[in-house]
Order: structure tokens, then sequence, then C-alpha cells
């Protein structure tokens, strides 16, 4: 109730700083410069998240002593082996909610993504301001230059009443139906009743599959207020030359359509159809086009399988019971 959210906000962090009730989860890979970086701007934030949790995908350049070592005071997992960014994230929600069962939201983040000093202010501002209870909040992400990232900009939600489309305009934000993991807030008890991102999926489409079962029945609100870097080497879409990992592309996506509960019958149809407009533009862009169909038929075959549960992916891992018990809790 109000009474454990008011505590979890009341309290001043180091310096002054308003603590907020947000655990924020990093996944990292291989990237230690930038996740300093990331974590810098975790540890600028106007409104300090209450922890943070980084979970090291078994790299091999030093990430994990970096946020070892790091003033935010993260509490670090290191994995045995690389688990994906859908591994990772299952991973980090389920310590995050372990080390602090009464938190609030979830903020999840990539290693290459930095956080704006006023980025989580402006999100739990937006949460504030909304009449309703948002499950997911976005922010805006921009490159180096400080141009809109093609690949995080979310789809507007199609189908709403007109007064939800005005009560997103007067908080400021936009309506959508999914969101990528780069900087993205989620309500606790959403994720509770929903459990985790598909660690089986490992690449591509574990954001999407997830943000879609959170919102199905939920609001996401876009949030232009809250910006972050994100610092990928090029500025371009997913879509742009997959090669190889155009098989996690299709197997994912025909997971996500075959055993997604996240999806209603105007979902399928239109990201059917969006799915199969990247795909023609995708083949055509390719440098290797023979290559990108090896690939695709090997992810056709994969997706015709189901995909493994994560309790079993993770169940090896430091966070295996952690796991284990965020999924047995979901209805």
């Amino acid at each position: 109730g109000m009474g454990r959210r008011g505590r979890l906000r009341g309290g001043r962090g180091r310096g002054g700083r308003p603590v907020s009730g947000v655990v924020a989860v990093v996944v990292a890979y291989n990237r230690a410069e930038l996740l300093a970086q990331c974590l810098d701007g975790l540890a600028e934030q106007a409104v300090a998240p209450r922890g943070v949790v980084v979970i090291d995908n078994a790299s091999t350049d030093g990430s994990a002593q970096v946020a070892r070592q790091h003033r935010v005071g993260a509490q670090v997992v290191s994995l045995p082996e690389n688990t994906g960014g859908a591994g990772g994230f299952a991973a980090g929600i389920a310590r995050a909610l372990a080390v602090y069962p009464d938190a609030r939201w979830v903020w999840l983040m990539d290693d290459d993504t930095v956080p704006t000093p006023g980025a989580l202010e402006a999100l739990l501002d937006a949460a504030a301001r909304y009449p309703g209870q948002p499950a997911v909040l976005v922010s805006r992400a921009v490159w180096h230059d400080g141009t809109e990232h093609p690949m995080n900009r979310p789809r507007t939600r199609v189908g709403l009443t007109r007064s939800l489309y005005r009560h997103a305009e007067e908080a400021g934000c936009r309506q959508v139906r999914s969101a990528s993991f780069v900087s993205v807030l989620m309500d606790v008890r959403e994720v509770r009743a929903q459990g985790l991102p598909r660690a089986a999926f490992f690449l591509w489409n574990d954001d999407f599959e997830y943000t879609m079962r959170l919102l199905r029945h939920r609001v996401g609100l876009y949030v232009p207020q809250s910006v972050v870097r994100h610092l990928t080497r090029t500025l371009g879409s997913s879509d742009s030359d997959p090669g190889e990992r155009f098989r996690f592309e299709v197997r994912n996506k025909m997971w996500t359509f075959r055993y997604g509960t996240g999806l209603g019958a105007l979902d399928r149809l239109l990201y059917g159809l969006g799915t199969t407009r990247r795909w023609v533009r995708t083949y055509l862009g390719s440098t290797d086009r023979a290559a990108l169909v090896r690939a695709g038929w090997r992810g056709a075959r994969e997706g015709l399988g189901a995909p493994r549960p994560t309790t079993r992916i993770l169940a090896a891992t430091p966070v295996g019971d952690d796991v284990a018990r965020l999924e047995a809790g979901a209805v």
C-alpha cells in the first residue's frame, strides 16, 4: 500500500538526493568503457534509484570488475556463460526483486545506454501525472549526435479510446504497445504477475515479446522528456543487414506469434504485416542474400520447436533460485 511506497520514496541518498522505489538493472557484455559511463549516469540521477543490479554476461574484458568498483554501489552477478540480453534481463529482474522485494519499479537498460541526470525523474513524473496506472514507461533514446535512435522509437498504440490518447498527451506522453529494453521502467506488480522475459530468445525480440505481454491489458507510455544516450557503433535500425543473426529474428518472431500471450487478434495482424515488410526490406538490403536465407531457414526450423523454459536455462547460475521463485509466483 501507500505506506510502504511512501517509505521507499521518502528517503534521501548521498548528497541529499531523493531516493525512489526503483531498482535499476543493467546487462553488461564486453563493453567495460561504456558500462562505466552507464553507471556514472546512474550515480548522477537527480532522483536516485534505490539500488542497482548489474548482470555480467560472462564478459572477458573486466566488466564485472568495473561494476564492482564503481561508486554507484551495484550488486553485481557474474553469469558462468553469456545468456544474451534475454537471459541477462531475466536474471537481473529476478535478482533485483529478490534483493529489493518492496521495490515499486524496475528500470532496465543495456551497458551502452547512458541516462541523462533527469532521465529517471522524468519517467516517475510521467507516471505520477498520468491519471491511470501505467505498467511501462519508455525513455527517448538519442545517439551520440543527439538524433533520435531509430532502433528504440516505439510505435503509437492503435485502437484505443480517444480519452486514453488524451490522458497520455496531457501527461506529455504517447501511448505505446511495446518497447525496447533501452531504458524502460516497469511496474513490479505487472512483472510479478507475468513472470520474466524468455531467456530462450537469447538475442532480439525478447524485449518486444515481454513488453507486449506486460501491456496486453495495461498502459505503456513513451516519455520524451526522459532522455538517454544509446551509444551504439552505428546509427541504424536492427534490420540493416543482420547476417547470421537473422536466425534469431526469425526464430524469436515465430515463438512470439506461437507462444506469446501478449498478442491479441489486431496485434497479430498488424505485427504479422509489419514483420513481413521488415523481412522483405532486410532481404533486399542484404549484401549476402544466400547467407541471410540460410540463417532464416535455420531460425524457422528452430521456431517450430518450443523455447526452453527460463527456469531451466538459468537453473545452474547464481540467480537460479531467484528465477524459479519469481516464475512460480507468476499467474
